[in-house]
């Protein structure tokens, strides 16, 4: 039986892009296995030279896993694409290529995990691993325990409804909010749904990870 590793999950485990960016990549013909087109399901096995655009990679060669935390302030964009103003990899400035697990608004500040380490990125986002992330929102009026326990239960989103979650009262304009789930601008469409409008959300906790001594705009590698 013939052994290896797929060749997208080489090139994710490479930090060279993730597993759905080496798909499109190998569909597009960009990437070279010894010297050949690749195409969908080749595996790589020790001794094999894999190229993306030109740059080589021998199977033997692996990077040092890279793992970022980010206090991300608002106004900055999570995404790698360069060419948009603002992003997230010209504002950490890292030497190396990486990427962001997952997604925080533009407009929302707080927790964000950038890695060079495509498998990790996989098993942070499965969402059967139910990875807690903790959120602090303020809404612009005041919002009744009614509304809180309306959304804690559960609400209708894009086509399904959100999980019940923990929500705690802060204020009387604001609670914390702990999802398992990562719907497109779920918390702030969670608010809508009962009437609100969010003013700050702010990500304070990614599983255990969370934003003490890391002050708004500032990184540091993970241990």
């Amino acid at each position: 039986m013939e052994t290896g590793i797929r060749l997208n999950k080489f090139l994710s485990s490479h930090g060279l892009c993730s597993r759905r960016e080496a798909d499109r990549a190998i569909e597009a013909g960009q990437v070279r296995l010894n010297g050949r087109p690749a195409v969908l399901g080749d595996l790589v096995k020790p001794g094999d030279e894999v190229s993306l655009n030109g740059r080589k990679v021998r199977a033997e060669e692996k990077p040092r896993a890279v793992y970022l935390l980010l206090n991300k302030p608002e106004g900055i964009t999570s995404t790698t694409d360069q060419s948009i103003r603002g992003n997230v990899v010209d504002f950490i400035g890292y030497p190396e290529r990486i990427f962001t697990v997952g997604r925080l608004d533009k407009d929302s500040r707080g927790l964000l995990l950038l890695t060079n380490d495509g498998d990790s990125v996989n098993k942070i986002l499965r969402a059967g691993n139910a990875h807690p992330k903790e959120y602090w929102v303020q809404v612009r009026r005041p919002i009744s325990d009614q509304e809180l326990a309306t959304m804690a239960k559960g609400v209708p989103m894009l086509g399904t409804r959100t999980l019940p979650c923990a929500i705690e009262r802060i204020g009387p304009r604001s609670y914390k909010i702990v999802l398992v789930q990562g719907l497109n601008r779920q918390i702030r469409r969670m608010a809508e749904y009962v009437g609100h409008e969010v003013a700050i959300l702010e990500r304070k906790r990614i599983m255990h990870l969370t934003d003490s001594g890391l002050g708004l705009g500032h990184w540091r590698e993970l241990t």
